[in-house]
């Protein structure tokens, strides 16, 4: 797994693994990056389903309800394939677009 820091935000990327293993080293890594906005960059799996999608819905749940953003990033699931509780957009840009509006709205108190 590789953390890219920009700012206040990490970009995980996997390395070679299957979805199962990368969710539980992701799990085992959250102590470390519960503090910041977090991307999941997904491009490297060649195949993804919305099911694929909801394992990551617990940590996504988990993390946001400590006010910080969680947006998955791939092109294979459409965000109208997943509930509303999780973020999925299909560029890094619109992530870091999606994590700045929530930031906007959390220093609003919205």
């Amino acid at each position: 797994m590789i953390f890219d820091r920009e700012g206040n935000t990490i970009v995980v990327h996997q390395e070679n693994i299957a979805l199962k293993q990368f969710l539980e080293n992701l799990n085992s890594y959250h102590q470390e990056i519960k503090n910041d906005n977090v991307i999941i960059n997904l491009f490297s799996f060649s195949e993804l389903s919305s099911g694929d999608i909801l394992e990551f819905l617990n940590l996504s749940n988990r993390h946001r309800a400590s006010k910080k953003s969680f947006v998955l990033v791939t092109d294979k699931v459409s965000f109208d394939q997943v509930p509303d509780e999780i973020c999925v957009v299909p560029t890094l840009r619109e992530a870091h677009d999606i994590i700045e509006m929530e930031e906007i709205e959390r220093d609003l108190d919205f």
